[in-house]
Order: C-alpha cells, then sequence, then structure tokens
C-alpha cells in the first residue's frame, strides 16, 4: 500500500487520516504542520503520495499558500504525487487544485470508496 506523507496544521485532522489510512492498510511516514518543513521532509522521506490541506493559511505574511507550495512540489519533484484534501467541497478550489498539477481531490472525512483513489495515485509509473 501507500507511504503518505499528511500536510494539515489541525492536529485532531492529522489524527483522523492517520487513523483512516491506517485502517486502509497505508503507511503514514510524515505529518508536517509548517509549510517551511514540507519540502524538506519530502526530499529527505520520498513518499509514494503527499495528501494535502487545500486550507492552509494563506494570508500569513511569509507564509506559502497551498497554491505556491502545490507548485513548489511539482518543480522541485516532476514526479511528485500530490493529492489534496479539504472539508470543502468547493468546486473552484478543486479545478484549480486539478489545474496546477494534484493527480486528485478529496472530500474530509474520506470515505472507503476515497481511498482507493489514494492506492491508484500512489501506485508506481
Amino acid at each position: 500500500m501507500a507511504r503518505v506523507m499528511i500536510v494539515e496544521n489541525a492536529e485532531f485532522m492529522r489524527i483522523a487520516i492517520r487513523d483512516t489510512l491506517f485502517k486502509h492498510g497505508h503507511e503514514v511516514v510524515a505529518e508536517v504542520t509548517d509549510d517551511e518543513e514540507v519540502i524538506e521532509k519530502y526530499l529527505e522521506i520520498k513518499p509514494d503520495l503527499v495528501l494535502m490541506d487545500i486550507m492552509l493559511p494563506d494570508n500569513v505574511p511569509d507564509n506559502m499558500n497551498w497554491k505556491k507550495l502545490l507548485n513548489k512540489f511539482l518543480i522541485i519533484d516532476q514526479k511528485a504525487k500530490m493529492a489534496m484534501f479539504s472539508s470543502l467541497g468547493q468546486q473552484i478550489l478543486i479545478t484549480e487544485s486539478l489545474k496546477i498539477g494534484a493527480m486528485g481531490f478529496m472530500v474530509n472525512p474520506f470515505e472507503p470508496g476515497m481511498l482507493k483513489i489514494i492506492r491508484i495515485i500512489a501506485e508506481p509509473n
């Protein structure tokens, strides 16, 4: 199954996502809350998939928002597999993330059918 890195600033959400992924056979190899640490941790661990909250703060000065972070991932590693998630199912956010290069978008809380997407995305090319 997939080795997943979770990017989420809310601890309760990380716990819920980690538990859900674990129940479905996935391994959480990193949990990152600090935008500045995300790329460094990714390069260190090289997970199969990065599952990132689309609602990372984007109004804090000097803080990368999710769009910039997604772009940065795809610049440093064109093979990076990214899936965005949110508790909001806003179509415009889904469309934006897919245009930038995300491979999928899931609404949290995840349903078992949605977790199949993780397995498919994370499979080696």
